[in-house]
């Protein structure tokens, strides 16, 4: 059961670090998944510690979350947030695959709504 849980968190983890390198590849040109991998946990944990704010804390998560891309990768805001929203069709794409072929029924970690 514990072994199940690992390995669904790390799956969704790389398909979310693949979506994000996904969006990074494709607006600012950079060529590292593992730096993906990475920004998608620190998104993850980003958006775990503001979500729960009442009322706004979806987007006050949502800011947190571009911040973190805008942290991670070159461009600014705007770049920041483009690269988020190609994520999230990335993610969306990706899981339509994965969870129709296999039927795995995963989400992508990092990567929020996907």
């Amino acid at each position: 059961m514990v072994l199940g849980s690992i390995v669904s968190f790390v799956v969704a983890l790389l398909v979310g670090g693949l979506a994000i390198y996904a969006g990074a590849r494709v607006v600012v040109d950079v060529d590292d998944y593992s730096h993906a991998v990475i920004t998608a946990l620190i998104g993850a944990i980003a958006w775990a510690l503001t979500s729960w704010v009442p009322l706004i804390g979806p987007l006050i998560a949502l800011v947190v979350w571009v911040a973190v891309i805008n942290w991670r990768y070159p461009g600014g805001w705007t770049k920041a947030a483009i690269i988020g929203i190609v994520a999230w069709i990335a993610a969306l794409v990706i899981l339509l695959v994965l969870n129709g072929l296999f039927s795995l029924g995963i989400g992508a970690f990092g990567v929020p709504g996907a």
